[in-house]
């Protein structure tokens, strides 16, 4: 398991990676680096929410939660249980990173 903790932390450094390439004018890397901040911290989100002291992290670990093994934000903001306040509050906002995915790393 990967605890709370770790993945905020994860994330905090995620996003000073992003601000690093975006002022070296590394868009590209920068919101692909962030779609993954966001990952992490709907993850520890799903852990408050769930009173869960970790995230699954391995193949053993995700064996009764296989819904949890993704990268789709739209499914880990719903699992995170704050779908309907991210998505009535900052509705245009979710829209722009919502169709992020790990195989944007392959786009020029």
């Amino acid at each position: 398991m990967i605890t709370r903790t770790e993945l905020k932390k994860i994330a905090r450094a995620r996003i000073k990676d992003a601000e690093v390439l975006w002022s070296a004018k590394r868009y590209d890397g920068a919101a692909y680096i962030c779609g993954y901040a966001l990952e992490l911290g709907l993850k520890a989100r799903i852990c408050q929410t769930l009173k869960w002291s970790g995230y699954p992290s391995t193949n053993k670990e995700f064996a009764n939660y296989r819904c949890f093994k993704t990268h789709d934000l739209d499914v880990l903001l719903h699992l995170s249980g704050i779908e309907e306040k991210i998505k009535t509050l900052f509705f245009r906002d979710w829209s722009n990173v919502a169709n992020w995915n790990p195989e944007a790393r392959y786009d020029r």
